[in-house]
């Protein structure tokens, strides 16, 4: 069991970015979407046929916001009709491998 001394001290600043990531990440299908691109779906159909119960109007909203905080990128390819491709930024593709060792967690302790 880890005690005190054997944890790395958390000061307020870095609880902050803790809570602040958690809750980004923590939004109802976030991760799923995340995952989802970690598996290679790039096309908003992809996404929506991986993470079922999802729908098109909060899939465009996650979207948005993991465009925002630098975790998914857009790109835009100029065809007929116009395609549209998601992919993890280098920072998002961090992220998923910082989450594993919470899956890990979970899958131990039953969460």
């Amino acid at each position: 069991m880890p005690t005190q001394t054997s944890i790395t001290h958390i000061d307020d600043e870095a609880c902050q970015v803790f809570q602040r990531s958690f809750e980004l990440v923590g939004k109802r299908w976030s991760a799923s979407i995340l995952l989802a691109l970690t598996r290679g779906a790039s096309r908003f159909s992809e996404i929506t046929e991986i993470v079922s119960g999802l729908s098109d109007r909060l899939l465009a909203q996650r979207m948005r916001e993991l465009e925002q905080s630098g975790l998914v990128e857009r790109e835009v390819i100029a065809t007929t009709p116009v395609q549209i491709r998601y992919r993890l930024t280098e920072r998002g593709a961090d992220l998923m491998e910082a989450m594993q060792p919470i899956s890990d967690w979970g899958h131990r302790w039953g969460v």
